[in-house]
Parts: structure tokens; sequence; C-alpha cells
């Protein structure tokens, strides 16, 4: 409900898309906030956190986006209600990380005071396939070329880039040759102090792949020191007194020592880079190499300790040894390519971390610090199965959450199974009690008899089946001798073309085309029905079937649907066109606010359509009024009111290429029993959808309302 806080999430088509983790990170925001550190989510943005009265959040088990889009038109409030909409990716378990569903997890009281730990160390190989260094880059080992930053994510976390022009004047090693599996690895470290000018550099490391110090230099800075920072750096005023070496005589003396095929390795190393004033086309950055998830790193020290078994950075010494970093980055890159992915995710580094954590709090006198500080750490993990899950956190923190449905908290706190209560009952309760919690998880149930595979199988084909009828057109009819080319060409201009064929059982030929994109199906439809192409005056129409007969009005609905509001198709862009070129084209628009250019998901080639977003939906008509028929370098444009903008369009493309034969005959089979299932089901659905415009309705303004179909598995 949008008054003073709202949620902004500009993602559209391929990119709407979420894991358990960026959903975990919006949930602890929102419910947290800044009084207990909690950051803004990576992909989105909640505006006024402070203002929010509440989180709810509604589970419809049993459910998942194929009955969504089978059932379209019954969920009529949660449609127009609800404006942003995702794919949640597959993850182990993320109901049990949000309720522990299936695991009574409860904190313990102990002599240090409450802390929530699980006694499960190693994790199961279902928690791997979501472990994030599995997630990037498999389980498989590779060689060091594998993870080696690319230029994006060089460009992403500040490395130093030829022809930046941040980098004007920065020194380039020339290393230049192919990388391959057997190219040099050396360890970079310096160590900075602050002067007039900024960071600075005044000790240097170079070590090779053996271990061996090629280089530890003083480095006298160019600018007065403001601080030394000794306690780091290890750098007094009474080092550097005598030093002589400045930086280029250390830039030259590194490019001297690398050899063209050399490959940095260091713990944060574009900081070094940066402060060295030198661009190396190759680097491994152990910092990003031991993934963790929401953009948070592991300290040197920590994985030193815990991979290494090494301590480096000990209190005792005055300030960081930068031979020992780079000589410690260097042998956890290594470890991490000889072991490969699995293995580095078997060390679950996550739980060491929070058992040191606990261990220091334990050694600090924990207990005598107030629950929500104690309890931080763990919330600023993310949920695997061997943290508590977030409601038992959200307790330690003082708060009480709400939760109502197949699982309930008892007295206690411990999450039970109630399995009798029905939706309605629910639903009546939760309109009491909601408004007393700031952190409501309401769950609703499809019921166990509507999960049978032959059932589900026969929707995914039946909607598969009308996403197919509604994305085809029948043209026609045409003379014997048509040119085929001129027709493909015509009927391009509304957008991507998946398939063309000739039909040729008629008297006379007709053409049958089906398109990638709902709205260039509808383009033909509207544009070209009675217009001649090919010298005949044809027809153009949808396949005429049962399924088919409520077209008209599922067309109306997507129009006004919340996800296309404001927001317009083009078709007939020439495919060379980029992003660039199109913000060029369109940017005299009024009110334009973002463009999204498709592309196939398999091949990265983009199609010769695109969505134009608008701040009001006024602005978008007049774009409407200005576009059609506008030429954009070389093409004569069309466009109409989007129709599957968001998250559809990427459920369509998923639809289209997943192999739907199975279903087909299940549903052939079976179909007498799923019709008379299908029936009783919509009613479900329908009751669903007016229950959680009852809930939603009742919420107080500025509540943060989100809704899972977490589905069967």
């Amino acid at each position: 409900q949008e008054k003073s806080s709202r949620l902004s999430a500009a993602l559209f088509g391929e990119d709407c898309e979420i894991n358990h983790d960026q959903l975990y990170e919006l949930l602890k925001y929102a419910a947290l906030g800044k009084c207990h550190n909690a950051t803004q989510p990576s992909w989105c943005h909640i505006h006024h956190q402070s203002h929010l009265a509440g989180v709810v959040v509604i589970v419809l088990h049993e459910m998942s986006q194929l009955h969504f889009y089978k059932f379209y038109l019954q969920f009529k409030h949660l449609r127009k209600l609800f404006r942003h909409r995702f794919t949640l990716a597959p993850s182990a378990n993320f109901l049990d990380s949000l309720y522990g569903a299936g695991a009574n997890l409860k904190p313990q009281n102990t002599a240090q005071g409450l802390t929530c730990v699980s006694s499960e160390r190693v994790p199961k190989s279902s928690d791997l396939q979501c472990h994030p260094i599995i997630r990037k880059y498999g389980e498989k080992k590779r060689g060091l070329t594998s993870y080696t930053l690319t230029l994006e994510e060089q460009k992403k976390n500040d490395y130093p880039i030829k022809g930046s022009p941040g980098c004007k004047g920065y020194i380039y090693t020339e290393c230049d040759q192919q990388r391959t599996d057997s190219s040099p690895l050396f360890g970079l470290d310096c160590e900075m102090c602050l002067t007039a000018k900024g960071n600075e550099v005044t000790r240097v490391s170079l070590v090779d792949a053996q271990g061996q110090c090629l280089l530890n230099e003083l480095v006298k800075p160019e600018s007065t020191v403001v601080n030394y920072r000794t306690r780091f750096s290890g750098i007094t005023k009474k080092m550097l007194l005598p030093v002589k070496t400045r930086l280029p005589d250390i830039q030259t003396r590194i490019k001297k020592m690398l050899p063209h095929d050399a490959v940095l390795v260091g713990h944060s190393l574009n900081s070094d880079l940066q402060a060295l004033e030198m661009i190396h086309p190759s680097v491994i950055d152990t910092s990003l190499l031991f993934a963790r998830t929401e953009g948070r790193r592991f300290k040197l020290k920590f994985l030193a300790k815990a991979v290494l078994g090494k301590e480096i950075q000990c209190e005792e010494k005055l300030g960081h040894d930068p031979a020992e970093d780079a000589r410690a980055a260097l042998e956890l890159a290594q470890f991490f390519i000889e072991q490969g992915p699995a293995k580095v995710a078997e060390l679950n580094l996550e739980m060491l971390l929070t058992t040191e954590k606990l261990a220091e709090l334990s050694q600090n006198k924990a207990a005598l610090e107030p629950q929500g500080c104690r309890v931080q750490k763990q919330l600023n993990e993310p949920p695997h199965v061997s943290k508590p899950c977030f409601l038992d956190c959200l307790q330690v923190t003082g708060q009480k959450p709400l939760l109502l449905g197949r699982q309930e908290l008892d007295a206690s706190g411990l999450c039970q199974s109630n399995l009798s209560t029905s939706n309605k009952q629910i639903l009546q309760r939760a309109l009491e009690d909601v408004p007393l919690s700031t952190f409501s998880i309401i769950q609703f149930s499809l019921g166990p008899e509507y999960i049978a595979s032959h059932l589900l199988a026969g929707l995914c084909e039946k909607v598969r089946s009308k996403l197919t009828d509604m994305l085809t057109i029948y043209a026609g009819p045409f003379e014997e001798s048509f040119c085929l080319k001129s027709v493909k060409k015509e009927f391009g201009r509304c957008g991507p073309i998946r398939s063309l064929t000739v039909v040729t059982e008629t008297y006379q030929p007709y053409v049958c085309i089906q398109y990638e994109v709902l709205e260039a199906a509808q383009l033909a439809v509207e544009s070209l029905n009675g217009a001649e192409v090919a010298g005949s005056c044809i027809k153009v129409q949808r396949p005429i079937t049962a399924a088919m007969l409520d077209c008209e009005v599922l067309i109306r609905e997507l129009e006004l649907d919340v996800e296309n509001e404001g927001m317009i198709y083009v078709a007939g862009l020439k495919k060379s066109l980029t992003e660039t070129d199109l913000q060029e084209e369109f940017g005299q628009l009024k009110d334009l606010e973002t463009l999204f250019l498709p592309k196939d998901l398999q091949s990265e080639k983009h199609r010769n359509c695109c969505f134009l977003k608008f701040q009001k939906s006024q602005s978008a008509v007049a774009a409407l009024e200005v576009i059609n028929g506008w030429t954009a370098k070389g093409g004569k444009l069309r466009s109409r009111n989007a129709l599957a903008s968001g998250h559809l369009w990427r459920w369509i493309w998923q639809m289209n290429h997943s192999d739907g034969t199975q279903g087909g005959n299940i549903l052939h089979e079976k179909g007498e029993q799923l019709s008379e299932s299908e029936q009783d089901l919509r009613k479900r659905v329908k009751k669903l959808d007016q229950h959680i415009k009852k809930l939603y309705r009742s919420l107080q303004s500025n509540t943060l309302c989100i809704v899972l179909f977490p589905g069967v598995n």
C-alpha cells in the first residue's frame, strides 16, 4: 500500500527473477531497518522504511506461477493489487529458512545469554546447490582462467580499466599475452597512509607462485602524510624519513618483473591497483572468489585461518605485513583452484564465521549486551539450514511475529504443524491478529488433492496450448504464386517471429505465423486484418478453439494489468540497434522512464522490438500517437499498449522452450478427470483471491505485503 513507504524495483523481462537470498534481504530490511544495522536490498529499494507499519507474507501452498497464469482471470484482486511480480529461483527450502517448517529450531538459553545456533555443521548436498560459490562456479574443478575477473566484473568492483576516464596517467603493465591455466600467479599487496592527496602507497610487496618475495619496498608518498595509520599499515614517520623510492620507481619495477601472461592475485586487489595507479588486465580477487551473498566479503585474516590454518595480521605485530598478506591471498587462490568449488563450499565458512563470532561474544561477556545486538550477527548471515530461521531471530530482537496456517508458533515459540484449520478460519484469525503484529506469515492451502502429477501436467499442457494459440495468427487467402518473403517481411514488422509455415489444406494458400511475444500477434490482428499484403486483401485471425473463446477478455485484462501501466510495445526496429541508439531515438518522448530491449535468453541476440515505460499513463498514450508510423533509422514503427512486458514475458519464453510432450499424453488419458478437478480448482482459486482481497484491505497503510507461490517442490 503506497503512502509514505513504498517499494521500487525496476526489473523487466529476463531480469524478473530473484533468488531466495534476495527475498531474504528484502524481508530482513523491511522487518528490522537501520536500527538493527540491516541494509537496503541490493536489487530493489524500500523508501522510508521507518514508516512501515508492518510486513505481511501470504503463502499459497501447492500453488506456483503455473496456477497464477492458468487462473489469471480468477485472480481478479491479486493481479490488480500487487504491482511487482518475480520468479523465485529454486532453493533448498526457503520456507524452512523463513519459519522453520519441518525443523523445530528454537533459540537456546545459555550462560552467555540468548544465541541462535543449530548443531548441524556439514552442509547437505541439497544445500550446496544453493551455496553462492556453487551458484557462481558450479561444482566441477576448473583451471585458473575460470576464476579471473571479467571486464564487467572489474568495472563493477572499481578496478582501474584501460581507457577509462578516471585512469588517466595510470601505468599499463602491457601484459597482453593470452592467459592459460598454466599462466604464472603473483600475489600483490600494498599498505597505504592517508595524505593530503588521499590514500597513497607507502609499502608494496610482490610474491611469486612459490611464495618467494620478489619485492618488499617502502615508498615515499608525493604529498604530506596526514595519518600514518600505523596500527594497520605498520608505517611510522621514522621509517619513511630515509626513503628515496617514489611511486614511478615502483611502477617501473613491477612492470619489468611481470611476464606478459602474469595473473595478479590479491584480496580486494582493486584498492591496491588504484593506489599504485596501475592497470593490469588479468586478476583474481580472493574477496570475490570465496563468494558470499548480499555483496558481503570474508576478511583475509579469517580466510587464512579457516582455509589455510594460518594466523596473519596478529595483534602483537605492529600493523599488517604486506608480504604476508600477499602470500596468504596467493595460497588461498591456489587452494581454491586445486580443490575446486565443491570442496571449498563443504568447508561451510559461513558456519565457521558464526561460531567464531559467538566465541568472541562469549569471551567478551556477551550476556551483558542487549538481545538485539547479540543476534544481529546471525541475522546478517544468509538463510541456510545451519542457521536459525527468520522468525526465531525476530523473536530474539524483541518482536512478536505471527505465524498462521499449516504451521503455527506455540506459546514457547516452537513451529508446530496444524493441518486441521480451514482457509476461512485462518482468514478470520488473520483479520484479528495481523494488526497486532509487525511481521506476519499467513498460510493458505489449495489442498493436497490438487498436487497429483497428472493434474499438474494436464494444467501445464493446457496453459502451454493456450499461450501457443494466443501467439499464433492465420493470414490469407493469398494467390497461388504469392511471395512468401514479402509476407514474412510485412508480418515481421509486428515483432519477432518464431515460426512461419504455409497452410496448403485450404482452397487458396494461408500462412500460419507464431510470434515470440503476445503484443506482436495482437498487433498483426489489429493492423493487418483487411490490409493488402503480397497483392491480396487478407484476413488475419487467431485459431478458433474452446480455450480461445475468452481471448479478447484476457487481452483486455492484460492491457489493464498494473504491471503494464504506463508501458508500450514498439516493433519494426532494426536488430542492429543498441539500447544507446534507442535511448537517443526515444529520448525526446515526455516522461520516458525505462527502456527494455528484449533478447533471446539462449542466443543473447536482441529482438526487433522494445518496451518503453513512462512515468505517467497519459504520457504513454501520447507516445503511441507519436510513434505509430514513425520511421526510426530505416524502419517503420508500429506500437500498442504492452501486454506482457514484465514477469509474463519471461514466463512465456520459458513455456515456449520447455518440453510439453509428456503433459499432452497424460492429458489425453486423464482428460475427463482433469476437467472435473479443474472446475473445482477454479472455484477454490476464486475463493482464495477473495481471502487475499479481504486480508489486504484490512492492512494498515504503509504495510509491505508479499504473496508467495512456493509450488509443490
